[in-house]
C-alpha cells in the first residue's frame, strides 16, 4: 500500500494531522498512552514526597539542590516545546524545509537538557557521594528524575528518526500524524518537567 499522499497548497487540509483515519487513529493512541505515563508519573511523585526526608544520615535537598542549574534546565526546555510549536505551525503551512530546522533546533534544546541534567547527576555522586543507593530519598531522586531524562532521550531519538526517515520525503498525510504526535509527547514531557521543577526542587529548597 502507498503512503505518498503529498501535499500541495492546493490541496492542503486544514489539519493535515488528521485528514485521514490512520493519523486520527494516532493521535487518539497517544493520548490513552499519555494518560497511563499520567498515572505511572503520578505515583513516582507520590513515593518521592513520601520519601524525601528519608536521608539515612546521607545529604539531604537542601544540601543538594542548587536553583541556577535547574532554573536554565528549565528554561531550555519549556523553550524547546515553544519551538516544536513553530515547527507544527509551519507543518499546518506546508513548509516543510522551515519545520524540519524548528525540529532540529527542537533536538538540539533537548540534547543540551540531557548534558546539563547528567552534569548534574555527576556533580551529586562525585562531590557529595549522593547515588540511587545511598537513601531511600536518593532512590526517590534518581528514580523520579532519571525517568523524566529517559523519556527526554526517547523522545529525542523519535524526533531524529523522524527528520531523518523522511528527509527526502517531504510532507504527506502519512508522516504528518507523525511528526505531530511527537509534539504531543514533547509539550507532556515538558509539563512534567515543570512539576518536577516545583516539587522536587523547589520544595527541596525549602525544606
Amino acid at each position: 500500500m502507498s503512503h505518498d499522499h503529498s501535499l500541495n497548497p492546493e490541496t492542503m487540509p486544514q489539519e493535515p494531522e488528521k485528514a485521514t483515519l490512520e493519523g486520527r487513529n494516532k493521535f487518539y493512541g497517544l493520548w490513552f498512552f499519555l494518560g497511563g505515563e499520567t498515572v505511572l508519573f503520578a505515583s513516582f511523585f507520590g513515593t518521592y514526597i513520601a520519601l524525601r526526608n528519608s536521608t539515612a544520615g546521607g545529604p539531604a535537598s537542601t544540601d543538594l539542590f542548587g536553583l541556577g542549574l535547574v532554573f536554565a534546565m528549565t528554561m531550555i526546555l519549556l523553550t524547546s516545546s515553544l519551538t516544536s510549536v513553530y515547527a507544527m505551525y509551519h507543518m499546518k503551512n506546508n513548509d516543510f524545509k522551515k519545520m524540519q530546522l524548528w525540529l532540529a533546533i527542537t533536538a538540539f534544546l533537548g540534547l543540551s537538557f540531557l548534558a546539563l541534567e547528567i552534569y548534574e547527576f555527576t556533580h551529586y555522586i562525585i562531590d557529595y557521594g549522593f547515588t540511587f543507593r545511598s537513601s531511600a530519598f536518593g532512590s526517590a531522586f534518581y528514580t523520579l528524575v532519571g525517568f523524566h531524562g529517559g523519556h527526554v532521550t526517547f523522545g529525542i531519538a523519535w524526533l531524529m528518526a523522524l527528520m531523518v526517515r523522511n528527509a527526502k520525503r517531504g510532507l504527506n498525510l502519512y508522516n504528518a500524524p507523525k511528526f505531530y504526535t511527537f509534539s504531543l509527547y514533547w509539550h507532556f514531557i515538558d509539563v512534567v518537567w515543570v512539576f518536577i521543577f516545583t516539587v522536587v526542587y523547589l520544595m527541596g529548597r525549602v525544606g
